[in-house]
């Protein structure tokens, strides 16, 4: 491949990232999913919401659907920025490979359980819609931990490129570690239903939200300057190569 056109499509990648925090946004506020309902809501209650709500709930969940495939190559060009600082294919790039492939799983199966609620909400009683939307809740908060490799995978080569440009700036990788550490307190939804570690509570939900909010602008500017540096390594490279006649 040319590297010209190698640059553009890592750029249009970088710019997938952006298209996703954008379009998850409008996607959450008009299913009316954010900020979450509280764990202690009645079953009929949860109806209310479901039936009051129904054509914002199935319109995000269509939204998601398809945004959810920008994730991809989102992905793929942060390992490839990763697998520059490891100098090939490494620990750390393939994590991030690896677990962000799994990610975009994370928002469309408790959605689909989500729009499943919404989908015929008359047909079935309170407990089971509220059973499914306890399903939603739990799996969409409670899930974030499992990617905390994935953003400490990122933050620590910051660490490790001793550069005298990092590809990963420095503030980055401490921005990315203590994404990490904010998303762990969302293993604790399952086991509390008031109170800060609850599903809408300061430590799993609210903390998390605004610091992956901040991580998910910050990341972009970032990848978008690392195909720079790579684009200018890739020419200076070509002008040392010596012209055979």
């Amino acid at each position: 491949m040319q590297k010209a056109r190698y640059i553009r499509l890592e750029r249009v990648s970088v710019w997938c990232g952006v298209v996703l925090m954008v379009g998850f946004l409008a996607a959450f506020a008009i299913g009316h999913i954010t900020p979450p309902m509280s764990p202690t809501e009645s079953p009929e209650d949860i109806v209310t919401f479901l039936e009051d709500h129904r054509t914002g709930i199935l319109t995000c969940v269509a939204l998601m659907v398809l945004l959810v495939p920008f994730e991809y190559p989102y992905v793929v060009v942060t390992s490839l920025q990763l697998r520059r600082v490891e100098g090939g294919w490494g620990l750390l790039s393939m994590i991030q490979l690896t677990t962000g492939v799994v990610a975009p799983l994370g928002f469309f199966f408790p959605l689909a359980i989500l729009a499943a609620a919404a989908y015929r909400p008359g047909l079935h009683s309170a407990d089971v819609l509220s059973a499914m939307t306890d399903m939603f809740w739990l799996m969409f908060v409670g899930n974030a931990c499992i990617f905390v490799l994935q953003v400490w995978s990122i933050g620590y080569a910051s660490f490790i490129d001793h550069r005298a440009e990092p590809i990963f700036p420095r503030w980055y990788g401490w921005l990315s570690m203590l994404l990490g550490v904010l998303l762990i307190p969302g293993a604790f939804v399952f086991l509390n239903r008031t109170g800060p570690l609850a599903w809408n509570g300061l430590l799993a939900y609210a903390l998390p939200s605004v610091a992956y909010f901040i991580w998910k602008i910050a990341t972009p500017w970032v990848l978008l300057q690392a195909v720079r540096s790579e684009e200018k390594e890739i020419a200076e490279t070509a002008e040392a190569r010596p012209v055979t006649v």
